[in-house]
């Protein structure tokens, strides 16, 4: 069969959307920061110190477009808010009722109007109104994630075109601008370096690393989001300057993916449109087999039609939609103040059924705020305790730094070569919550020296800053030389530890100065990599005292240097690490023990993402394996056969094929992703979805926005999040806690538990509303119930009674059953339906009848004469009862009332014992308790909202 294909340009708006999103699923793929800077410069037609001409970039300009991202393409509100109303049940209830009403006033002699009918479909358009008008409001709250990414994009860029420097629009950059960027700017566009000068940016909401990043002007990795060459737009500069050359942008491609790609359906939501659909096909088979029934019988059409249509309306269940929302937005309450907002109702369930959580890492499992967690000196590590440490140091004699103390030499060496400081008005609070100016390791330390304080106050400012190497890329170490004790100098210096210890021929050891020997090496560089596999960032510190001659008046210089640089004393080490949150490692023993799985999706290092996954639990088992390359992959896929955790790279998770990613999702149930991209995150989600899961995302920055838009439950961060997470994620922590997803997650459980009680509840009055119908047509009794009895109890008694199962406390053991499969266990399921209407509605159906022939034998009717006389009893003749007395119609009309209003209570009455019968799915109402829902009311209202309920 041939395949047709339209002629370029000729695609459908979907066909170019859905190319635009394969497009941008991809890598971004390019060589702007390979090639020579000449070949670039050649490239581009610009000059790479007078940069493009004004007639150049207005040229560019005119070809390329503006340098802003392209806004998705917005529907109507109008139309959305339709959408929103015109949808359900509800619409086709309330149109058969105001046809049934048509019918007979067009039918009857005296033109009679169907009051009940009217009345029964003004509600239910009320109800749909006001159900749809709050399902538009919640999404409308949702939308806007375009507008996010355009807020982040800096309004002016300082551009060199012609060799003048111009402020100009950021979106005016063009290929083969040359930009000048220094600290607090925002990147205007991807720049390729070409010279700077001690610069770091701040690449967290791209890559998502919670440090700042040296950029230099080397190629350092083919990988275009790895290499130190390149500035992202819309990232900031936090230190340094720098001149760079324009190019496309990595936001641009997030932006695009975020935009493009379309959320799954919820499992909540399926549920729903399902169980409408069974109830559709229910009450439309029912209303077709009882209108065929009538005509075989004899009925005339009008007849059959009015039957037909009161059976159909008598099915739908109208207090259920209302129902529904109103338990989600409970549950969205009560998650509320759980420090979960919730801005998808439906997310509240999603969340519940969750069977796989890809978490970020910083931020979420940890504190987000780098922590001093260990210090080495004198051979041995010591665990940093503030109040233990300072104590032992007081206790210890006064002594010469040379002489006494190993651990002071270095805290002074840590003092001193420091360039943070705390903020201005911040003496009142405690040091560990003062907010510090400076680089986030450097923070760390200045508040775990200050903490210690051996050094007394004002330590630093008594040893005043002679002359400083600041700290860069290249170097790798901070120098700086102060005066200390009258008029002599000592250097201090801290860095990466292979720099230091290069640069130290003596050691303080045992309080003595030795000659670093190769076993004293040997001995610093074990301890380093003990530190780099416990995930922590390691400083070495060395200081020399400097000989009488270099004196504070001493013309000190750094090009060229002029004082020592090498034959430093080494003191020690000191650790950092951004600790996990005390409460994420008892969280992540919760999701297993719910069988629920959890993976680390993070821009880290591997060996920072594997220590913190240990520490945690994500990983438990004692086998890890750390793939760096395809083959070893491939190799461990043929020749191993015992899982084991799995620690991937993003570089190599770029090169699997989706068969390959599947089978290690398949196989591995504690998997870390180490320097994944912002499309490997979306892959990893995808992946996991192919397999069936119910898979929850949460990250914080702008790269986590496509897999949060795209997983079923999207969570982001309220405190570290950006905006545009935020907007594209479906619940958002507002303490920016792993351990509040638990807290999610069991009220979603709860939430379904408690729904199916509510429908169970809800369906089970059905009965008694239809089995009268069906008396009334097959063995042609007066009616036992009217339409607005049926109102009367689908929205008025039956709704607060279906609302409060939504407070009822979820059961002992429900963050202990697996994840709910949605292909399998159904909010409404055979079981449910049996309960419902074989069981819990019989029973109803039963008493109300009871009622009916009781009120009727009453006044006069026995039961064997109320058999086949409809007919009669609607003409407006007289009708003798079964004791021979007349009735007027009028008289009938009032009995049948009377008959109406009991059958009611009765089924009111037999609902009050359906709600007992509801209150639990798995345990006994004794093991479970009872409960009001006036208590639980008022144990999670204020006193003012209290008074509402009243």
């Amino acid at each position: 069969m041939p395949i047709f294909y339209k002629p370029k340009g000729k695609l459908s708006k979907k066909d170019q959307s859905l190319a635009r999103l394969e497009n941008f699923r991809k890598e971004i793929s390019t060589d702007c920061h390979i090639i020579p800077l000449e070949e670039l410069c050649h490239r581009f037609s610009t000059d790479p110190v007078t940069g493009l001409t004004s007639d150049q970039a207005a040229e560019v300009l005119k070809r390329t477009g503006p340098n802003m991202l392209t806004p998705s393409k917005k529907r109507s509100e109008i139309l959305k808010f339709l959408e929103a109303l015109f949808q359900g049940l509800l619409w086709i209830g309330s149109g058969l009722c105001y046809i049934s009403v048509l019918v007979l006033y067009m039918t009857s002699e005296d033109n009679e109007l169907d009051m009940d009918n009217v009345v029964l479909g003004a509600v239910l358009i009320i109800v749909v109104l006001v159900t749809g008008s709050f399902m538009y409001y919640q999404e409308r709250k949702s939308q806007g994630i375009m507008e996010s990414f355009a807020r982040m994009v800096p309004a002016k860029a300082t551009v060199i075109r012609g060799g003048q420097i111009e402020i100009i629009q950021s979106a005016d950059v063009v290929l083969g601008d040359l930009i000048d960027v220094k600290f607090g700017d925002r990147i205007p566009a991807d720049l390729r370096i070409i010279h700077c000068q001690n610069l770091k940016v701040d690449n967290s909401p791209i890559t998502g690393e919670s440090e700042p990043q040296f950029r230099s002007n080397s190629y350092t990795d083919d990988n275009y989001l790895e290499t130190k060459n390149v500035a992202f737009f819309s990232t900031s500069v936090v230190e340094g300057t720098g001149r760079a050359c324009g190019d496309q942008t990595v936001m641009g491609h997030i932006a695009g993916l975020t935009a493009r790609l379309q959320p799954n359906k919820t499992p909540m939501a399926k549920e729903l449109h399902r169980f409408m659909k069974i109830i559709s096909v229910w009450a439309v088979s029912l209303g077709l087999t009882l209108g065929i029934t009538c005509l075989i019988l004899g009925h005339t059409l009008i007849e059959t039609l009015l039957f037909a249509i009161g059976m159909i309306v008598a099915n739908v269940p109208e207090g259920l939609l209302a129902t529904v929302i109103v338990c989600l937005t409970v549950t969205a309450k009560r998650m509320a103040s759980e420090n979960c907002l919730i801005k998808k109702l439906e997310s509240v369930e999603t969340l519940g059924c969750t069977s796989m959580i890809c978490s970020d890492k910083t931020g979420t499992l940890t504190q987000n705020r780098m922590t001093v967690c260990h210090i080495w000196y004198n051979g041995t590590v010591q665990d940093v305790d503030f109040n233990k440490m300072k104590q032992k140091k007081q206790q210890q004699n006064e002594t010469e730094p040379e002489k006494g103390d190993v651990g002071k030499n270095l805290i002074r060496c840590a003092t001193l070569c420091n360039r943070a400081e705390f903020m201005p008005g911040e003496e009142r609070k405690p040091i560990l919550q003062r907010q510090v100016r400076g680089d986030a390791s450097e923070g760390a330390i200045l508040k775990f020296v200050e903490s210690l304080n051996l050094l007394g106050s004002n330590f630093k400012d008594l040893n005043p800053k002679l002359i400083e190497i600041p700290f860069s890329s290249s170097t790798k170490y901070q120098l700086s030389v102060h005066n200390i004790e009258s008029d002599r100098c000592l250097i201090v210096m801290k860095g990466a530890p292979e720099v230091i210890l290069e640069r130290c021929s003596h050691i303080l050891h045992e309080n003595n100065t030795q000659i670093m020997t190769p076993e004293m090496l040997n001995m610093c560089n074990a301890a380093c990599l003990d530190f780099a596999e416990m995930g922590e960032r390691v400083l070495g510190f060395c200081d020399y005292k400097m000989e009488p001659r270099y004196t504070k008046d001493f013309p000190f210089s750094t090009e060229p240097a002029n004082f020592p640089q090498r034959g430093l004393r080494f003191l020690g080490l000191i650790a950092l690490i951004d600790p996990p949150r005390p409460q994420v490692p008892d969280a992540i023993r919760k999701c297993k023990s719910a069988g629920i799985k959890v993976a680390m999706v993070t821009g880290d290092h591997p060996v920072t993402a594997k220590a913190i996954a240990l520490k945690v639990g994500i990983i438990t088992d004692s086998t890890i394996h750390q793939f760096t390359t395809m083959n070893s992959v491939r190799k461990f896929a043929t020749t191993i056969n015992a899982p084991g955790a799995v620690v991937l790279h993003g570089g190599v998770l770029r090169n699997l094929l989706q068969d390959e990613l599947d089978d290690l999702l398949f196989k591995h149930s504690e998997i870390v992703f180490a320097r994944t991209s912002p499309t490997q995150k979306l892959q990893i989600v995808e992946g996991y979805q192919r397999l069936g899961e119910i898979v929850a995302v949460t990250g914080d920055g702008v790269n986590d926005a496509p897999a949060l838009k795209k997983a079923d439950t999207g969570i982001a961060m309220g405190i570290a999040g950006t905006e545009v997470s935020q907007q594209a994620a479906d619940i958002i922590l507002m303490d920016d806690n792993f351990a509040s997803i638990i807290t999610g997650i069991e009220e979603g459980r709860r939430i379904f538990d408690n729904l199916k009680k509510s429908i169970t509840y809800t369906l089970a009055s059905n009965m008694p509303e239809i089995l009268p119908f069906l008396a009334y047509s097959f063995i042609a009794i007066p009616l036992p119930i009217g339409v607005v009895g049926i109102l009367c109890i689908d929205l008025l008694t039956d709704m607060m009674p279906a609302i409060s199962l939504a407070y009822e406390k979820a059961e002992s053991d429900i963050m202990l059953r697996p994840p709910r499969n949605p292909l399998r266990d159904r909010l409404v399921n055979r079981k449910l339906y049996f309960l419902a209407y074989g069981n819990l509605g019989m029973l109803e159906a039963l008493g109300a009848f009871f009622v009916y022939f009781v009120v009727m034998a009453e006044h006069g009717f026995l039961p064997k004469t109320l058999i086949g006389i409809r007919d009669e009893w609607e003409s407006h003749k007289n009708l003798n009862d079964s004791y021979g007395r007349s009735w007027t119609h009028h008289q009938r009309q009032v009995l049948q009332c009377t008959c109406y209003t009991a059958v009611m209570m009765s089924v009111v009455v037999t609902q009050w014992t359906n709600l007992l019968a509801c209150k639990t799915r798995y345990n006994s109402l004794l093991k479970q308790g009872k409960s009001h829902i006036c208590d639980d009311i008022e144990n999670e209202t204020s006193p003012q909202e209290w008074k509402i309920w009243y």
